[in-house]
């Protein structure tokens, strides 16, 4: 197989028809054109969270409701909570249908950016910025550095088990801290092992990405990498609110 001249330029640029890793089988061109397909996605539900929490966040009368603790905001507040699992299960399941899939792809996207405007709203807004440049510069990074692995020859399948029983710990330990609360530190401990865990799962999802979803498979790509950019600001802002 040729590569294009300028072999490592392809890589951050994904012109070209440079393969993304050694030996590659299938067509580059076609290969590139998925993976801007998913960033494009991801990227349109990045700007759409921040177009909704900033809603939330910026008009007074909405975030004085969701704030007020009333039952009224309560019941509101669950339902912003549940909103996600409820859509994530359809959408997996049409996550081939076109245009069923976008439709549903939208709707978790709106119903996960109300929850992290939630978030945002019970936060300093240095300290969401704060999180978010950080987020952004920890991406950005790891999304280079997956790329300029694979190049090389590198493979990340195999932290497949490693982050999948790193998650499970982490959820019991996000439980055992809901009902028993443990103080600043152990929330601290929590959101630096979310972060560690969540930026692990972005390199293998991007991993994934180059070299084993299927054409087809866009509307799950793009979910995942979505949902690690989310869970990694998450665990930043928690550490930060711990500090405060």
């Amino acid at each position: 197989m040729t590569k294009h001249r300028g072999g490592d330029r392809d890589i951050e640029s994904g012109s070209g028809d440079a393969a993304l890793y050694p030996n590659m089988t299938e067509n580059p061109q076609i290969r590139w054109a998925f993976v801007r397909k998913v960033y494009s996605i991801v990227c349109f539900q990045i700007f759409l969270t921040i177009a909704v929490a900033c809603v939330i966040n910026f008009v007074q009368p909405i975030r004085g409701f969701l704030l007020s603790h009333t039952t009224a905001s309560l019941v509101v507040l669950i339902v912003i909570v549940v909103s996600p699992f409820l859509v994530l299960l359809p959408m997996i399941y049409f996550r081939e249908r076109h245009p069923l899939n976008l439709i549903l792809l939208t709707l978790f996207t709106i119903c996960m950016s109300l929850a992290i405007g939630m978030a945002c709203a019970n936060s300093k807004g240095k300290v969401v910025l704060e999180a978010a440049a950080l987020t952004v510069v920890v991406f950005v990074g790891l999304t280079f550095y997956t790329f300029w692995a694979a190049k090389r020859g590198y493979d990340f399948n195999f932290l497949g088990p490693f982050l999948f029983a790193s998650l499970m710990v982490l959820m019991l330990y996000c439980l055992i801290q809901i009902f028993i609360p443990m103080g600043k530190v152990s929330t601290t401990i929590y959101g630096c092992l979310a972060a560690i865990i969540f930026s692990g799962f972005i390199i293998y999802d991007t991993d994934n990405l180059i070299k084993r979803h299927s054409y087809d498979q866009y509307i799950c790509a793009a979910i995942s990498l979505y949902l690690d950019v989310i869970n990694l600001f998450t665990a930043v802002l928690t550490i930060f609110n711990a500090e405060c």
